[in-house]
C-alpha cells in the first residue's frame, strides 16, 4: 500500500510539527538492550575500555533524550551519520564480500535524480519474502523511492554466493513493525542486533516487505509429470501409425 502523494508544503509542515515529550513504541527497550549490551561487552570481553562503554552509555541515553524532545533533529542527525559514514563503509565492505552484521543491499530507484541508489538493510529474508523495518518512516530516502517505483533489487547471500534478487517492493503502513521485528529476530543473534540498533536509531518505525522473484529451478517430479501429459495426449490422439 503506497502513501498517499502530498505537497511539499504539508511534508515540510509534517517534518516541522513539534514532537515533544512523545516516546516512540520501542525506544525505550531498544535503548536499554542497546545499554546492557554494551556493559555486558565491558564486563566480558577482557581489555574493554570503560572509557568506551561510558561514551556509549552516553550517546543512547542522548538519542533517547534527543527523540523525546526534538524527533525531527535526531532524524536529520542519524541520517547525515548514515549517509555520510555509516552506508558508504558498509557498503564497501559488502562489496568485498565482508558482512559481520549479516545485512543486505536495498537497491531503488532514485524519486527525483532517477538514479539507482542503495542502501544496506537488515537482512529479513524468509523464503521469497523480504521484511525491512525502515527506522526513519516515511522520511527514509528509499522509502521515497519505493513510493514512486516499487520494483527494487536487493543483494544478499543465497547459499554459498552473494547475487542480486529483482522483486517487488510494498509500504505495509497499517502493520505493526514492532510485532513483525520480533517474528523477524527469533533464533537469529545477528538480526536482534540490527533490530536494536533500528529502535535506538530510530523514531517512526514503518514494515517495509519485498517479494523476491527467486528462481527455484524445475520441481522434483518434472519427469513424471511430462510423462503423465504425455500418455495423456497418446490417450486422446492415439498411437501414430
Amino acid at each position: 500500500m503506497l502513501r498517499p502523494r502530498i505537497s511539499r508544503r504539508a511534508q515540510r509542515a509534517e517534518l516541522t510539527t513539534p514532537t515533544r515529550f512523545r516516546l516512540p513504541r520501542g525506544l525505550l527497550a531498544g535503548t536499554a538492550a542497546g545499554l546492557l549490551l554494551v556493559w555486558l561487552v565491558y564486563l566480558l570481553a577482557p581489555g574493554s575500555s570503560r572509557t568506551t562503554a561510558l561514551v556509549q552509555s552516553g550517546v543512547y541515553v542522548a538519542l533517547l533524550l534527543l527523540t523525546v524532545v526534538n524527533r525531527r533533529v535526531k532524524v536529520l542527525l542519524v541520517r547525515t551519520l548514515q549517509h555520510y559514514v555509516l552506508n558508504p563503509v558498509m557498503r564497501l565492505l559488502l562489496q568485498i564480500g565482508i558482512n559481520p552484521l549479516g545485512l543486505a543491499v536495498l537497491e531503488t530507484r532514485g524519486h527525483r535524480s532517477g538514479r539507482m541508489r542503495r542502501t544496506p538493510v537488515g537482512n529479513g529474508r524468509t523464503g521469497t519474502d523480504f521484511w525491512i523495518i525502515a527506522e526513519h518512516g516515511w522520511r527514509a530516502g528509499y522509502v521515497c523511492n519505493i513510493a514512486h517505483d516499487p520494483q527494487v533489487r536487493v543483494r544478499l547471500r543465497i547459499g554459498l554466493r552473494y547475487r542480486w534478487v529483482p522483486g517487488v517492493a510494498t509500504i505495509l503502513a497499517d502493520d505493526d513493525p514492532l510485532a513483525r521485528q520480533r517474528q523477524l529476530i527469533a533464533w537469529h543473534p545477528l538480526r536482534a542486533l540490527n533490530a536494536v540498533n533500528v529502535r535506538i536509531l530510530g523514531a517512526d518505525l514503518l514494515t517495509v516487505h519485498v517479494h523476491l522473484h527467486l528462481d527455484c529451478g524445475p520441481p522434483p517430479a518434472i519427469g513424471r509429470a511430462a510423462r503423465r501429459d504425455e500418455e495423456i495426449q497418446l490417450q486422446r490422439t492415439g498411437p501414430d501409425r
